[in-house]
């Protein structure tokens, strides 16, 4: 879809439908107090006869207002006025867009950037209106046949702006949420389709598609010549090849670039420590992480960033097999550390340690790993926030600050050498699990280990990466979160 920002009056602009902002109890946005001058209170009267309370979400599309050159008029219930919150915003917003695509409107101009949302710019309102728009119309249809296109959909979306930062909002909405549909269709993908092969494929797309982009893939000969026992043993219990895929964009010269290395496990059976079946289907988005550093890489290639990034995915499957990993198997790491698999099933882990080691060679300023790493982190803090553990407090605070500005949130838990112990092994230098207790945490420590040479954050996105249920599919997180990290570090140059 397009988007536009306009200064012209609602009343006046050629466009299939206005959306205006109404509030409960009957209070009115100051364009709707304007289109309700204009119709000599029209507005007014549907609300006072009882056909819209104004909750958040809530929509009523109205024909043919008088003094409007519009044919339509959406309004859009957005809870109380002045006190609309981002839920109530995201919500108002994706209500608005399913209407507006179905009404038969080619285009629509929105003035719900004028609401007051609690320490929220009008570039936010903008950036986040253009995100969970994208969000809204996003459908999965890549093994689906006969997919019948939407009847007349929503192709341009304008917003009502006098703010000056509007324009570049909008475009930098459009690249992250383009970036989220990227992730979101690799994420959905099948197994079957979506192999370590069919993920360094794109890549190779995304390096011709932007001059910026270098890729290159190493294979498992190359990956062995390196030492990288610890991911090959992963990848030995299955019939598809590892790939190690390294994303490098240039946009600052010889600038110390941001490594973001994204776990990409595109099928996760558990190996020899077989998974439970009900819900192994949902093990296709153990590439999650991989999914969104794809995602970033492309938003950031589109704004043309000068900030230097590298993506490194290190991409397998973890399958049941008679050269699988198994429990009391001992593996040498690229590290040079010797890891004993308590359980298999632990192999994300095991796959990003090597990663880890060889994001060295870039001499990162930052390297952040993104990883569907561990249920307990969706026990610790459920579908709403992103685990964040790190060994740089500074870091940390820049991520934390970077999920509150993109409203992709994340919360810290801690890393402290008090967990380290539970690691300890009787027979190699690590054990890949350390029991029941705390989960996310010895996970992190685990991958703590591997890196001591540069300022480092984890991101345990088990629990954001993807929904289950009636809703089930990919949500294109953390990718707001990194590229919000991003420009809030180029900001901070």
């Amino acid at each position: 879809m397009q988007y536009f920002v306009t200064a012209n009056a609602p009343s006046t602009q050629e466009t299939d439908c206005i959306v205006i902002a109404i509030f409960e109890q009957g209070e009115l946005s100051p364009s709707a107090e304007l289109i309700n001058e204009q119709s000599n209170g029209y507005i007014k009267k549907v609300i006072d006869r009882g056909d819209m309370t104004a909750k958040a979400g809530q929509t009523l599309l109205l024909q043919d207002v008088a003094g409007l050159t519009s044919a339509r008029l959406l309004l859009v219930g957005c809870g109380k006025q002045d006190k609309t919150t981002e839920n109530e915003f995201n919500s108002a917003i994706t209500a608005a867009t399913k209407v507006l695509n179905d009404c038969g409107a080619d285009d629509a101009t929105s003035c719900l950037a004028e609401i007051k949302v609690a320490d929220r710019s009008t570039a936010w309102k903008i950036r986040q209106t253009v995100i969970i728009a994208e969000s809204a119309l996003y459908k999965y249809d890549q093994t689906k046949s006969n997919v019948k296109p939407a009847q007349n959909p929503l192709n341009k979306l304008g917003f009502f702006s006098q703010d000056s930062s509007s324009d570049l909002a909008a475009q930098t909405g459009h690249a992250i949420a383009e970036g989220m549909n990227l992730a979101r269709e690799l994420s959905n993908l099948p197994g079957n389709i979506c192999t370590p092969t069919y993920l360094a494929e794109q890549a190779v797309d995304l390096g011709e598609r932007f001059a910026t982009v270098t890729t290159t893939i190493l294979e498992e000969a190359e990956m062995d010549a390196l030492g990288m026992g610890s991911l090959l043993s992963v990848s030995r219990g299955s019939r598809e090849p590892a790939k190690l895929i390294t994303m490098n964009y240039q946009g600052a010269g010889d600038e110390r670039p941001v490594v973001l290395v994204g776990k990409g496990l595109t099928f996760d059976a558990g190996g020899i420590s077989l998974k439970p079946s009900q819900g192994m289907d949902e093990m296709k988005y153990d590439m999650c992480g991989s999914a969104s550093v794809f995602g970033t890489i492309a938003a950031i290639a589109e704004l043309n960033l000068p900030i230097n990034v590298v993506g490194i995915v290190p991409s397998s499957e973890n399958m049941p097999d008679g050269d699988a990993n198994k429990p009391g198997d001992i593996v040498t790491s690229m590290a040079g550390k010797t890891i004993e698999i308590l359980n298999t099933d632990a192999e994300g882990r095991l796959i990003l340690c090597d990663a880890l080691t060889y994001s060295e060679r870039f001499n990162p300023a930052i390297v952040i790993d993104i990883a569907t790493l561990t249920g307990a982190v969706i026990v610790a803090l459920g579908r709403q926030a992103t685990g964040l553990m790190a060994n740089d407090q500074d870091l940390a605070d820049d991520l934390l600050q970077a999920g509150n500005d993109s409203y992709d949130r994340t919360w810290q838990l801690p890393l402290w050498d008090d967990y380290q112990p539970q690691l300890d092994s009787n027979f190699a230098d690590i054990a890949n699990i350390g029991g029941k207790e705390a989960g996310s945490v010895t996970a992190a420590c685990f991958l703590a280990r591997f890196t001591e040479k540069f300022t480092w954050a984890h991101l345990d996105i088990a629990g954001t990466a993807w929904n289950s249920g009636k809703a089930k599919g990919a949500t294109g997180r953390p990718v707001p979160l990194l590229v919000q990290y991003l420009l809030n570090r180029i900001a901070a140059k």
